[in-house]
């Protein structure tokens, strides 16, 4: 009897688990992703160096492409225009090459006339006169008027360099209602930028152009690179330890590994423990940091992106996030920038000898036309 009631009282056990754990709707998947991850945004200030916006003191220093017109004072017939070649030197009268690249006008003078004194019984004096530059030069590029690369005898303002640009599409929309293609080509002024030296600089291009804000209007130097993309470009940029760092378009309710996978994953030496995605403004991002690793094993929900999101995988970790966020960034305006710049020389039907460095370590090297500037078609 007592093992009848036993077995009964198992039975009715294994009947209430079957029945009474059962409820509507889906069972529970663990690996289930049931809601996007809410990002922790954090914003990183940056602020302008204040000696940016000093004029450079610098004096101008001859360079390839720099040319001269030099002349032995009373001896019209002496007036010769030189132009300083690919190896930095200059020609005149019957003197050797002279290396010149990288001296001031004065030291070029004083250099000219001591090496033309074994050749004249009395001291000559010599007139030195800086006919035309092509050795110093920034990159205008983007949805300004007149994209291209424009020559600097001196050290022009952003502002000003803008301006020789033709102003951007946005501001130009306003002036006159027949510019071709207006909405379309609108600047995205908060997602401008100007690269000096391999880095961005975090210039605010929306107060700069819109407001008038002087705090941000630094002074070029030579190399620099400007650009503004597309306002209504609708893409993801996804950078670092990836197959093939690139812009995926953007499709509603896109999500990191979806954006990753379209970048052909992640690589071997990657870190997935804290990849970066970078929103808003590139003079003021917001940062989150997101544990890849977890998104992939299913113990984390993933992260939906926005368009003009910056993903950045990267090959290690990093202490600081500030650190974290300006090596994507400028991992981030590097890229762009070469691909703009060969972009650029490839629509202008020119080859790739050597001639403008783009300034982002890249090494990559194009020739513009030789008129000034050397205006690039979009």
């Amino acid at each position: 009897m007592k093992s009848h009631l036993s077995y009964l009282w198992i039975g009715l056990t294994l009947a209430l688990f079957a029945t009474g754990c059962q409820h509507p709707g889906p069972r529970f998947n663990p690996y289930e992703l049931k809601s996007a991850q809410t990002l922790q945004l954090e914003t990183i200030t940056n602020a302008i160096d204040s000696n940016l916006l000093k004029p450079p003191t610098e004096p101008f220093r001859l360079g390839p492409g720099d040319r001269v017109e030099i002349e032995i004072m009373d001896d019209t017939t002496s007036r010769t225009l030189s132009v300083v070649g690919p190896d930095g030197k200059i020609y005149f009268s019957l003197l050797p090459g002279l290396d010149v690249w990288g001296k001031t006008l004065p030291e070029t003078k004083d250099l000219l006339e001591k090496q033309l004194a074994q050749y004249y019984r009395n001291q000559p004096r010599v007139a030195l006169t800086l006919r035309g530059v092509e050795s110093r030069r920034f990159w205008m590029l983007g949805r300004v008027q007149t994209p291209g690369v424009y020559f600097m005898t001196n050290s022009p303002t952003l502002l000003e360099g803008i301006s020789l640009a033709g102003g951007t599409v946005s501001y130009a929309a306003q002036k006159d209602l027949s510019v071709a293609n207006t909405i379309d080509e609108t600047a995205d002024l908060k997602r401008s930028f100007l690269i000096r030296q391999g880095h961005m600089l975090p210039v605010d291009f929306e107060r700069l152009v819109t407001k008038g804000d002087l705090t941000q209007n630094i002074y070029l130097q030579p190399d620099d690179f400007i650009y503004f993309p597309a306002a209504n470009a609708r893409t993801v940029y996804v950078i670092g330890a990836v197959g093939q760092a690139r812009a995926v378009p953007y499709a509603e309710g896109m999500t990191m590994s979806a954006a990753i996978a379209n970048s052909y994953g992640t690589i071997k030496d990657a870190y997935l423990y804290k990849v970066a995605v970078i929103r808003g403004s590139l003079s003021q991002p917001k940062v989150a940091l997101v544990n890849y690793y977890d998104v992939m094993a299913g113990k984390t929900p993933d992260v939906t992106l926005e368009p003009h999101d910056i993903v950045y995988v990267p090959f290690a970790p990093y202490r600081l996030i500030r650190r974290f966020a300006n090596a994507a960034l400028d991992t981030f305006v590097s890229s762009v920038a070469i691909n703009e710049g060969i972009r650029a020389v490839n629509n202008n039907g020119a080859a790739l000898p050597a001639g403008v460095f783009i300034p982002v370590g890249s090494r990559i090297t194009v020739t513009p036309s030789s008129s000034s500037p050397a205006v690039f078609t979009q």
